[in-house]
């Protein structure tokens, strides 16, 4: 028993010792007590006792997290009002851009609207001072008329007047005559004296009066007066002997660096007059660039010069709207111009672009035009399209189409030279590349060449040839000759009849005649037709040339043979 009561009293002891520990390390670790119940029962979870510091400090922090949250959110709902903000000034801003961008390409259109406005106005200026030169040349022309007029009835009077005091002198002789023989009945001799006198002063005259009345002929004065017989009166004096110096100014400056190729170079320059596009076919090293370079030169036009590529894009070609910035640092759209924005542009080696790019001269050589993202922009006059292509080469080429090809005027093929032109070849060059051609013409001088050309007058009969030749060329055509039905399976369009009277108009002012020539429709036949021209199986089987066929089509519409046209062309040639 006394053990028991012992063990009990140490326990007790030795669980007041553990309470007034447990009192000391809660009085060090800031007054927090922690009680158990006996130690033969389970432990429970403690009870936590907070100060009032601590619970002060504890709201304090849950205040402070609390603002710290709300803080975080309000920054996030102002970041994000910025952010629309900004987002709206942006779209403001781009709107507005956009706004201005337009504004500024109706600015250009109606810039570019009323640039056209005045050279049409220039244009109509030009135009009405010509038409006044006309009219005032006519009106001299009148009054010189006039006074040859006057002055033919001024010596017809005296004509007149001479003849009748000649009639009169005459009438008294006769008097004299016949009152001698009779003087013994003077009564009754004078009265017939008298009337013969009169009558035949009245005989002579007569006629003479009646003549200058018949020959006033008053209309002879009025044909003058038409625009029509102003414009030939001006041809004959001034304009034609003006266009014959030109080109014979032209031919000779042009010479000066091209050696031989004599027909290429006057179909070349022929069409240039007539205002259309030439595509020059040859092997490399012929002068196809040398001769387009000159003729820049002698034309005094700005000249262009187009390499053909594979990789070449539309762009490049005709030119695209680039992003610039202005005064103010302010971006904008700002049109560059291609090379096409020339006078004269050398398409070379055009067949080795794609289609898609050669399709971005169809406009321009056609209607001397070119579209850009919606704006029309039209060329400077005079402009032609000189292209070249080389035969030969195959790999990398894409052959022109035909709406292309139809919108030049002439295919020349531009030959070998022979052995001593060869030789002049190398002694020019050997001294210098460059083109030593001056100029010979202006802009304005070209045009007005080709307004003298239009005026030469082509005779019925010589355009009915010329339409019936345009054509015989469809094998379904009424007047179509064995040889189209044989070799041509499609024939030429109406702008072959076009370019084939245009350019017969020039061909003959060149030659210094007045009018067109059937000669002058088959010399060019061949050179307008033989790019227009669809040959057929059996033609390529027999190895006809388009220039053969065409030929050929000459002989049967003039029932000639072929040779003899080969034999005229030769002669012409040479």
């Amino acid at each position: 028993m006394e053990n028991m009561e012992n063990k009990n009293v140490n326990n007790g002891a030795s669980a007041g010792k553990a309470s007034a520990d447990a009192s000391a390390a809660n009085k060090q670790s800031g007054g927090i007590s922690i009680s158990t119940v006996g130690r033969d029962k389970k432990k429970e979870a403690p009870v936590v006792e907070l100060s009032e510091k601590e619970k002060a400090k504890m709201a304090a922090d849950a205040e402070k997290a609390a603002k710290a949250e709300a803080d975080k959110k309000a920054k996030e709902e102002a970041d994000k009002a910025k952010a629309d903000a900004k987002a709206a000034a942006d779209a403001e801003k781009a709107k507005a851009k956009e706004e201005a961008d337009k504004a500024r390409a109706a600015a250009d259109a109606e810039k570019a609207k009323a640039k056209e406005e005045a050279a049409k106005a220039k244009a109509d200026a030009a135009k009405a001072k010509e038409e006044a030169k006309l009219a005032a040349e006519a009106e001299k022309l009148k009054a010189k008329e006039a006074a040859a007029k006057a002055k033919e009835e001024a010596a017809r009077a005296k004509e007149e007047a001479k003849a009748a005091a000649k009639a009169e002198k005459a009438g008294k002789n006769d008097d004299k005559a016949e009152e001698a023989p009779k003087a013994e009945e003077p009564k009754k001799e004078a009265a017939p004296a008298q009337e013969a006198p009169k009558a035949a002063p009245a005989q002579q005259p007569a006629p003479v009066k009646e003549e200058p009345k018949k020959a006033e002929a008053p209309k002879q004065a009025e044909p003058p007066r038409t625009a029509e017989e102003i414009k030939t009166d001006k041809l004959a004096e001034a304009e034609l002997k003006l266009f014959a110096e030109k080109c014979k100014r032209i031919f000779e400056e042009v010479r000066k660096d091209m050696i031989g190729q004599r027909e290429v170079v006057e179909s070349t320059i022929a069409a240039i007059i007539a205002g259309g596009n030439v595509l020059l076919e040859g092997a490399p090293g012929l002068g196809k660039t040398r001769l387009v370079r000159s003729l820049g030169k002698v034309f005094d036009l700005p000249f262009s010069r187009i390499q053909f590529t594979p990789d070449l894009m539309p762009a490049d070609v005709t030119g695209t709207n680039v992003i610039t910035k202005d005064e103010n640092g302010n971006q904008k759209f700002e049109f560059q111009k291609g090379p096409i924005f020339s006078n004269i542009v050398l398409a070379d080696e055009i067949n080795r672009a794609t289609p898609k790019t050669q399709a971005a001269l169809l406009e321009a050589m056609q209607e001397h035009k070119v579209t850009v993202m919606g704006v029309t922009r039209k060329m400077d006059e005079p402009f032609f399209v000189l292209a070249t292509q080389n035969p030969i080469e195959q790999d990398g080429t894409y052959p022109l189409p035909e709406a292309q090809m139809d919108r030049f005027m002439f295919k020349i093929i531009v030959p070998n030279p022979s052995a001593e032109e060869l030789g002049q070849i190398v002694n020019m060059t050997h001294k210098t590349m460059e083109e030593t051609a001056q100029a010979a013409c202006n802009g304005e001088e070209l045009l007005r060449m080709r307004a003298v050309a239009k005026t030469i007058p082509v005779s019925s009969e010589v355009l009915h040839y010329a339409m019936v030749l345009i054509a015989a060329t469809h094998p379904d055509s009424a007047v179509a000759p064995e040889t189209t039905k044989r070799y041509i399976r499609a024939g030429a369009s109406p702008r072959a009849a076009q370019a084939i009277i245009t350019a017969a108009q020039v061909r003959a002012l060149i030659n210094g005649r007045y009018n067109v020539s059937y000669d002058d429709i088959n010399s060019l036949a061949v050179p307008v037709l033989r790019h227009r021209l669809k040959l057929g199986f059996e033609a390529v089987t027999s190895k006809m040339s388009p220039d053969d066929v065409v030929r050929s089509l000459i002989a049967d519409l003039n029932n000639v043979s072929t040779a003899t046209v080969e034999k005229s062309a030769g002669k012409k040639k040479k």
